[in-house]
């Protein structure tokens, strides 16, 4: 993650309709930066905007395509759920990201480990 997960950080970033759509649409499938811009209705340059921000915040993950020997990009949702909560005169923010089944694996082995060296103490 390149972004802090602030809270005006993130109602900012998801106070943009765009972004919000661009969310959805990449959720029910990996999509282009063409197919978004098509489908948004909006320029290119503006997609890409929106796109680098909701990466940067990890919100959306590039995944590389080779179609016909032409390498580029499709774009998946990585949010899961965003939770906002008043406490103590501001906001907390929850974000939750789907992992990847690798690092999922990746916890569960480390975890794993873990236990098998506070049994061996």
């Amino acid at each position: 993650m390149s972004k802090d997960w602030e809270a005006d950080n993130i109602f900012e970033v998801l106070g943009n309709a765009q972004a919000r759509q661009i969310l959805v649409l990449a959720d029910l499938k990996p999509m282009s930066a063409q197919e978004l811009a098509d489908r948004c209705e909006t320029s290119l340059p503006t997609i890409y905007r929106r796109i680098n921000e909701l990466v940067d915040y990890d919100l959306l993950r590039k995944q590389p395509q080779n179609k016909d020997g032409t390498q580029y990009q499709v774009f998946k949702t990585d949010l899961k759920k965003v939770c906002f909560e008043i406490e103590n005169g501001g906001f907390v923010v929850d974000v939750q990201i789907r992992q990847q089944m690798v690092d999922q694996f990746e916890d569960f082995w480390q975890d794993l480990q873990e236990s098998n060296k506070k049994e061996e103490r």
